[in-house]
Parts: C-alpha cells; structure tokens; sequence
C-alpha cells in the first residue's frame, strides 16, 4: 500500500470515529461560557482539575463581580487566589491569571482584533506567557478566539493509542507533534475542531476510562484493545 493510500485510509478512520462519537452523544457546546473572556479564564482554570471544580471558581469570582478584565486586573492576587480556591492550586492559578490579564492590557482588551491576528505569531505570544502552555493556549485559541487549531490531552493519546496499535507512538510524542498529526488528517474545520475535541473528552470520561468499558463502548468493533479484552 502506498503512503498516499494509507493516510486516506487514516484520514477515513478519523472521520468514521469523529461520526460515531457526534452520533452518540450529540453536539458539547464547548467551551462553557457566557463571553470571551469567562472563556480563556476556564482554560487557565482547568488546569490539572475537573471542571466542575472550575464551575464552582467561576460562580465565586461572578458573585465578587470579578469576571471582567479590568476589574480582575486591579484586584490583589491574594484576593484572587482565595476566590479560586475550589480550582486547586489557586495561588499558582492565581498568579497565572494575573500574567494572562498582563497580556491582555497590553492587548488593549480587544478580542476583536486578536481574533483576526495570524494563529502563529498569536499562538506564540501566548506560550511566552509563564503559565501558559499548549494545550491551554490552543483551548483559548479554538473556543475563545474562533482560531482553527486541534486540541490534544491525554485523553486524546489514551484513546487514539488505544483504537490503533501502530499509533502506540502517540503516548510519547510532543504535544505539538501529535497536534499537527490530527491536523494533517482531519479537515480543516472549526466546528470540527471545537466537536472532535469535546467528544474525546466526553467519551474518555465515561467510557474509555483508566480501565476501559469496552462491552458499552460504541467504538468497539473500530478498536484494537477493546477487541483484545473482549476476546478474552
């Protein structure tokens, strides 16, 4: 088989999965949020947490009217952190926020023209943020910013690795290298992007879980590991 051929049959393979996790559980509405900004705050927040850890942050920092740019940028970081406590590691978090929102007066607060910057140069300054590294600044990127570019997670490496033994290679490579390999074979889609991404989550919570529950699994007969356990 040539290459050509094989990264079609790749390229298949994604979709057919993409298709069947949509049919199953139906559109996410990813990212939660009721603006841009209470968005790119959730990324930051959900670091190394659940989220409805950062649901609880979130309604603190509401019920102190802190969930606007300005005002959190002129609140101490100590009152910051306290509000985020539900989040865990909230002094960290705290102190990450307060580099972000460095970042975003410098930006004048205008998520119209960020919106239109090229992603390289945008996505760049992001991980020049201390705080700030891939996976939150390509969750800021794609659910904030409308910026079409694939998030990965581990849930991604688990499950992928799981569904095909040759794509074993996927639980030791870079972020950015498993990234532009979703990117070379998924279309270039936004709506994609934000879906594919949200369903991997979602199907990786409850039912590709640590230990696998491949007899309820709608991706079964498509996986190589669940064909193992379901053999024996």
């Amino acid at each position: 088989m040539t290459k050509k051929n094989q990264e079609q049959l790749d390229k298949d393979f994604f979709i057919n999965i993409y298709e069947n996790l949509y049919n199953r559980y139906g559109k996410q509405n990813w990212w939660p949020g009721d603006s841009i900004f209470e968005i790119m705050v959730g990324a930051i927040l959900t670091q190394n947490t659940q989220w409805f850890n950062v649901k609880k942050a979130i309604k603190s920092l509401k019920e102190e009217r802190l969930l606007e740019p300005r005002k959190m940028y002129l609140a101490s970081e100590k009152r910051l952190a306290s509000l985020i406590v539900q989040a865990g590691y909230y002094n960290i978090k705290a102190k990450r926020l307060k580099n972000f929102l460095d970042f975003l007066m410098k930006k004048e607060l205008d998520f119209y023209s960020m919106r239109k910057e090229p992603i390289e140069s945008l996505r760049e300054e992001l991980l020049e943020i201390n705080g700030i590294g891939p996976e939150t600044a390509d969750s800021i990127l794609l659910y904030a910013l409308e910026k079409r570019t694939f998030v990965v997670d581990a849930y991604t490496r688990r499950l992928f690795s799981r569904l095909n033994p040759k794509w074993d290679w996927m639980k030791r490579i870079t972020y950015d290298e498993l990234k532009c390999f979703f990117e070379k074979l998924l279309p270039n889609e936004l709506q994609l992007y934000n879906e594919f991404h949200a369903l991997i989550v979602k199907h990786s919570k409850e039912v590709c879980k640590s230990k696998p529950l491949c007899e309820a699994c709608i991706l079964k007969e498509s996986c190589h590991e669940a064909c193992q356990v379901l053999v024996v």
